[in-house]
């Protein structure tokens, strides 16, 4: 797995922050919103899933736990995009997200769930085939290095998991349909502060990746530390210009429509 980089520092480049995409709402996304089904299953996965059970209910935010490694490293992050989508979507949301083990049925209830950590990361048995169960029935999983940094442990042995259990790696063009979404980022994935000021690995990483199931992104890696850049209190979003979190709303768009 190789990534288009370049090197980070605070004058290495600015944020992609996105602009409002043909939805028909203003530039800075106010106002915008959009009806999102409860859970889009694809077409090939309707017999595995009990559809009704989903089409009334609140999405619900889920976070991934795997026996290894520290997986409740962004304790701030589901509560943050849950608001994030509150303010941006029309999408019922929980108020409250769930954690998810990756080895329980439990995941099977749930269309998205989210995944980081520092530390390495070796599934179970059981964890490899409940998550390439969920995986081919139609879930999504969205993963990103707390570290940003492709030298680090979580980064070496999560990949190596995630191949193993549910196929290759492949890099995303950024023209990739999971940039116009919601929001349009016309350079693919925004940059984050961590990138720009040189943390981790010194790199901004150009590119997401992802794992297909024909041609439905069905993971997605990143690299970025979108763990860090979202980790505040939802409050705190008045304080900037431009609302960060605003691409967790393209990826749970692509999650719930594909």
């Amino acid at each position: 797995m190789t990534d288009t980089t370049t090197s980070g520092g605070a004058n290495s480049g600015t944020a992609n922050s996105g602009t409002a995409n043909s939805g028909g709402a203003n530039s800075d996304g106010a106002g915008l919103s959009v009806a999102l089904p409860a859970f889009a299953v694809p077409a090939f996965a309707v017999s595995e899933f009990a559809v009704s059970e989903f089409a009334s209910s609140d999405f619900v935010f889920a976070t991934l736990q795997y026996e290894s490694g520290d997986w409740d490293s962004a304790p701030l992050v589901p509560a943050n995009l849950i608001d994030t989508l509150a303010r941006y979507t029309t999408l019922k949301v929980a108020p409250s997200g769930v954690v998810v083990a990756a080895s329980s049925e439990a995941l099977l209830r749930h269309p998205f769930a989210y995944m980081t950590g520092h530390l390495p990361v070796r599934f179970t048995e059981a964890e490899r085939r409940n998550l390439r169960a969920w995986i081919d029935r139609g879930g999504f999983l969205f993963v990103d290095d707390h570290n940003h940094d492709v030298d680090g442990m979580f980064h070496k042995t999560c990949t190596e998991e995630l191949s193993r259990a549910l196929g290759p790696l492949v890099q995303l063009p950024n023209e990739h349909a999971l940039y116009r979404a919601f929001f349009e980022f016309k350079d693919g994935p925004p940059t984050t502060s961590h990138e720009l000021n040189g943390w981790g690995d010194n790199l901004v990483h150009r590119h997401l990746f992802g794992i297909l199931r024909g041609e439905r992104v069905a993971v997605l890696y990143s690299n970025k530390d979108y763990s860090s850049e979202w980790g505040y209190h939802p409050d705190n979003k008045r304080f900037q210009s431009v609302d960060n979190t605003r691409f967790a709303v393209n990826v749970v768009t692509y999650a719930l429509t594909r």
